[in-house]
């Protein structure tokens, strides 16, 4: 059974070392006349990973969900977008698992920008639907409204340049 190699070459190759020998020849010469060694470079080229499209767009709608439900009025609308960023999101996640293709925080930031805006957005029509279904609530907010109508004035002018 022969040793295993710890070099290059086979049996017969003077270029063969022992284990824990070091058989290199010595040199001598003094460090100053020693020929320079160049060094090789091995580069390995790779193809960089690529960002999950649907982790971007996860992220993206998520984003919009988020500002269009703190924007109350475009609450609704923050549903769709965030209904639409959650499925992006686990789309992404998925593709995330695959060699060469990267996006996992971003998915899972669009899935937690999502998941808000969907939360904020059905406190809100649950907010809405409760107050619009107590009357007394409606009678204050209908008083209200007929304050700040006679505040206004009846004519405006609007100066002209």
């Amino acid at each position: 059974m022969s040793k295993p190699l710890t070099g290059p070459g086979r049996d017969g190759d003077p270029r063969r070392m022992e284990p824990g020998v070091d058989n290199r020849p010595v040199d001598d010469r003094p460090v100053d006349d020693r020929p320079v060694a160049v060094a090789v470079e091995e580069r390995v080229v790779t193809k960089p990973a690529r960002t999950s499209a649907a982790a971007a767009f996860a992220l993206a709608f998520g984003v919009a969900a988020f500002v269009c439900v703190l924007i109350v009025i475009l609450s609704p609308v923050g549903l769709v977008l965030g209904i639409i960023g959650l499925i992006l999101g686990v789309i992404g996640l998925r593709a995330a698992r695959r060699v060469g293709i990267t996006g996992k925080g971003v998915a899972i930031a669009g899935l937690v920008l999502s998941g808000l805006a969907i939360v904020i957005s059905i406190a809100f029509a649950a907010g809405v639907v409760t107050v619009l279904n107590n009357d007394s609530a409606v009678d204050r907010i209908e008083q209200e409204v007929d304050k700040m109508r006679d505040t206004v004035p009846d004519n405006v002018e609007v100066p002209q340049p």
